[in-house]
């Protein structure tokens, strides 16, 4: 090696270690930066031949990003605050709904929180993008390998629409010792709401008479205004292993006022009821259990409870969000309703270290990262996701302050071979003198 090439030499370790120190500086400046991936710079050895045959050794530095080594989970206090536990990244968009595919970014740092339309949107300025379910809570086909089926989650101006109850069902316990009495005493009674389909509350209720006969009890059921719909007498089993259970349905009555009507079935223990409470009357079915089955009102010896299971709403307004670990937003709403409004999908590449770093701790796709899926959380080897978490920065403060200390040498000692040199090139000139 001459001396110029041994100069060549010092220069290129005063940039890799520059490069090296820039690096370490960046670490450390965002060693609490939420989401934040290390990065640091790897050395080469690059070669340059001259007129003989033996080449001069130099070194590079290539700056390399560990996208794929995860921070520390953090608590707070935002429902909205998301975290993946796990591989994975959250998918995120430059502007809220983004159609075209290249505006459309991964991340791990997810300090969502509404902004003034109710997106979700990071601190760097990203929106949150989903799957949104439909109002029968399905999802449908989604294209999982792209971002066409995908929008912005928005946690606001949401409300429900009225659902009018269509089904009700009874379980409970109905007293066996009030039964088989010359007196049976008076009738229990018990009532359930429900909602027409404008979502105004009514009441069905019922009457539950024991009978002289022991086992044996006869319902009626009346609408909201109090008029009488029908009734049906219940036999249960006292013995074997299906004591307490319905054994059959008989003396089926109904009393309705057309449009109003009351019907039931026997074998199954469904009661169908039309209810005059609109220019279309409401039809609804409230079961009372099948015979044989303890699914539904049972009897045994004990106190008289009930309780009524339907479906239907008024209308409501959303009051908060919850997240599941499988990223399923679930709108909460003031008429008790808990609904699945959007799937918050993990982004995942074949090889995340090939990805693109953006700004605002984003990560482009690229070639060398391969194909790309937004598949549901906690699926496969994917992560899940935490609510009321944040992921801080995979930094090591001591970890960096080595590798600073080792930099600052490593340079100091390739300036000193610059030194030296000049010192050997000086020397030679002065050998002709």
């Amino acid at each position: 090696m001459s001396i110029s090439s041994a100069l060549q030499t010092g220069v290129s370790g005063l940039k890799a270690n520059s490069q090296a120190v820039g690096k370490i500086s960046e670490n450390i400046a965002n060693a609490n930066t939420i989401g934040y991936k290390r990065g640091f710079s790897q050395f080469v050895t690059s070669s340059a031949s001259g007129s003989s045959s033996s080449s001069v050794l130099s070194v590079s530095a290539v700056d390399v990003s560990k996208i794929d080594l995860a921070g520390g989970l953090l608590p707070t206090d935002s429902y909205t605050d998301l975290a993946i536990s796990g591989d994975g990244f959250f998918v995120v968009s430059a502007g809220p709904n983004e159609t075209l595919s290249t505006n459309y970014l991964l991340t791990r740092a997810g300090s969502f929180l509404a902004d003034e339309d109710g997106n979700l949107v990071n601190k760097a300025g990203y929106y949150l993008a989903g799957y949104p379910y439909d109002l029968n809570g399905e999802l449908g086909d989604v294209d999982r390998a792209s971002f066409g089926d995908m929008e912005t989650v928005n946690v606001s101006n949401i409300s429900l629409s009225a659902a009018a109850t269509t089904a009700v069902t009874i379980s409970g316990n109905l007293p066996a010792q009030d039964t088989g009495l010359a007196d049976p005493g008076s009738a229990f009674s018990s009532s359930t709401e429900y909602f027409t389909a404008l979502g105004k509350s009514e009441r069905l209720n019922f009457s539950w008479q024991p009978t002289s006969t022991e086992n044996q009890w006869t319902v009626t059921v009346r609408d909201n205004e109090g008029a009488e719909l029908g009734s049906v007498t219940i036999d249960y089993s006292d013995a074997g292993s299906l004591a307490g259970t319905p054994v059959s349905y008989s003396d089926v009555t109904s009393v309705a006022v057309a449009p109003a009507a009351f019907s039931f079935d026997t074998a199954t223990g469904v009661a169908t009821l039309t209810l005059d409470n609109g220019s279309t009357p409401q039809e609804l079915t409230v079961s009372f259990g099948a015979p044989g089955s303890f699914g539904g009102l049972t009897q045994f010896a004990g106190d008289f409870n009930q309780s009524f299971d339907r479906d239907g709403s008024s209308v409501g307004e959303l009051s908060r969000t919850e997240i599941d670990e499988d990223g399923t937003l679930y709108g909460v709403f003031d008429n008790g309703v808990r609904r699945a409004l959007y799937q918050i999908p993990v982004g995942t590449v074949a090889n995340v270290n090939g990805l693109k770093q953006s700004d605002g701790n984003a990560y482009e796709l690229s070639k060398d990262a391969g194909n790309f899926m937004a598949l549901e959380a906690g699926s496969g080897s994917l992560g899940t996701i935490a609510s009321r978490s944040l992921e801080g920065s995979n930094v090591d403060i001591a970890e960096e302050m080595t590798d600073l200390i080792v930099a600052q040498r490593a340079f100091s000692t390739n300036a000193q071979i610059i030194t030296t040199v000049d010192n050997m090139m000086e020397t030679t000139a002065q050998l002709k003198r």
